[in-house]
C-alpha cells in the first residue's frame, strides 16, 4: 500500500508539471464575443469577451473570431491572418473621428502576408470617422455581407468606406456589401483604391455605393473589376477612374449621380451589358464599350461614346 501511495504520488506530480508548462497565454484558433461579454474573459463559447480587441490577442493566427448575438464589439487593428464573422443579428463596429477597422501587418515578424476575412458586420462612423476599413498593410482582405456609412471626415484623404492604400500585388475582394453616405464635400468615397506603390488588384461583385461623395475611385495604374454593383445618388460621381487606371463594369447601374463614370484621359473603362442612367451628365471622357450597354436619359452633357462603341444609339 505504501508504494501505491507513492505512485500516486509521483504521477500527481507529473501531471502538474506538464500543465505547469503550457503556455499561460495559448491562443485559441476560434473565440467568441458577444453583448453581454468581458474581455477579461477567454473568449470562449460560454465565457466571450466584449470586444473584438479583447478577443484579437486570445486568437490564433489565421484564427476566427465569431459573435455570439448582436452588439457593438468597437474598432479594431489587425496584424495578422484572421477572419472575423458575424453572420448572427447586428454585429456593430460604432467609431468617432477614427478609424473602425484598420488591416496592417506591416509590424509584424511576417509583413505583406496577412489574409484577413471580414464577414456580416455593421460599420458607423458617426458622421466624424476616418475610414471604416482601412487596408494598408498584409496580402489580401476579402470582405463580404457588410455595410459600410457614415464615414465622412474631412481630413484629406479620409471620409471613406473602404480605403486600399497597401503596397503592390496586394488583393482585395468585396462582395455582397452596401457602402453609404460616406464623404463629404469633395472629399471622401464609398471606396477608394488608392495603393502607396505599384499595382494591385480589386474584385468587386454586389457591392451598393449609394449617396457617398464618389461611389467608386480608382488612382493611376490600378485595376478594377465591378460585377453586377450598383453606383447610384453620389454628389460627385458614380465611378471615377484617373490616368492608366482600368476599371471594368459588367452588369453595372450607374445612375442619379452628378456624373455618372468620370474616366479621365489616359484611363481605360470598359463596360458591358450596364445602365448609365439619369445622372447629371453620364459619362465625362471616353470609355471602351462592349455594344451592349443601354443609355437612359441624362440631364447634362451627351454621354461619350467609347471607340468600340456599335449598338445603335447605345453605348
Amino acid at each position: 500500500m505504501k508504494y501505491l501511495r507513492t505512485s500516486s504520488t509521483l504521477a500527481a506530480v507529473a501531471v502538474t508539471g506538464f500543465f505547469s508548462i503550457l503556455p499561460a497565454s495559448a491562443q485559441a484558433t476560434r473565440t467568441w464575443v458577444s453583448g453581454v461579454g468581458d474581455d477579461a474573459n477567454p473568449c470562449s463559447r460560454t465565457a466571450p469577451c466584449k470586444t473584438f480587441a479583447g478577443a484579437i490577442s486570445k486568437t490564433a493566427v489565421s484564427g476566427e473570431i465569431n459573435c455570439l448575438d448582436p452588439g457593438g464589439f468597437g474598432g479594431v487593428t489587425i496584424t495578422k491572418s484572421i477572419t472575423i464573422s458575424c453572420e448572427i443579428g447586428s454585429a456593430g463596429v460604432l467609431v468617432s473621428g477614427t478609424n473602425a477597422i484598420i488591416v496592417n501587418d506591416a509590424g509584424s515578424g511576417t509583413p505583406g502576408t496577412a489574409v484577413v476575412m471580414l464577414k456580416g458586420l455593421d460599420i458607423e462612423g458617426l458622421g466624424t470617422g476616418l475610414n471604416g476599413i482601412l487596408f494598408s498593410s498584409g496580402a489580401s482582405l476579402h470582405v463580404e455581407d457588410c455595410v459600410i456609412r457614415g464615414f465622412k471626415s474631412a481630413a484629406a484623404g479620409n471620409g471613406n468606406g473602404i480605403k486600399i492604400a497597401t503596397g503592390a500585388n496586394t488583393q482585395t475582394s468585396v462582395l455582397r456589401t452596401t457602402l453609404y453616405n460616406n464623404g463629404t464635400g469633395a472629399n471622401g468615397n464609398g471606396m477608394v483604391v488608392v495603393p502607396t506603390a505599384g499595382t494591385i488588384n480589386v474584385r468587386l461583385e454586389k457591392v451598393y455605393a449609394v449617396r457617398n461623395t464618389t461611389g467608386l475611385a480608382v488612382a493611376a495604374n490600378q485595376q478594377v473589376i465591378a460585377d453586377s454593383s450598383n453606383f447610384t445618388g453620389n454628389s460627385v460621381a458614380g465611378v471615377a477612374a484617373d490616368p492608366s487606371a482600368s476599371i471594368s463594369l459588367n452588369n453595372a447601374v450607374v445612375s442619379g449621380n452628378i456624373t455618372g463614370i468620370v474616366a479621365a484621359g489616359g484611363s481605360t473603362v470598359r463596360l458591358s451589358n450596364s445602365d448609365i442612367a439619369f445622372n447629371n451628365t453620364g459619362i465625362s471622357g471616353a470609355t471602351t464599350s462592349f455594344g451592349n450597354n443601354r443609355i437612359y436619359p441624362n440631364v447634362g452633357t451627351t454621354p461619350t461614346q467609347g471607340a468600340a462603341s456599335s449598338d445603335h444609339g447605345q453605348l
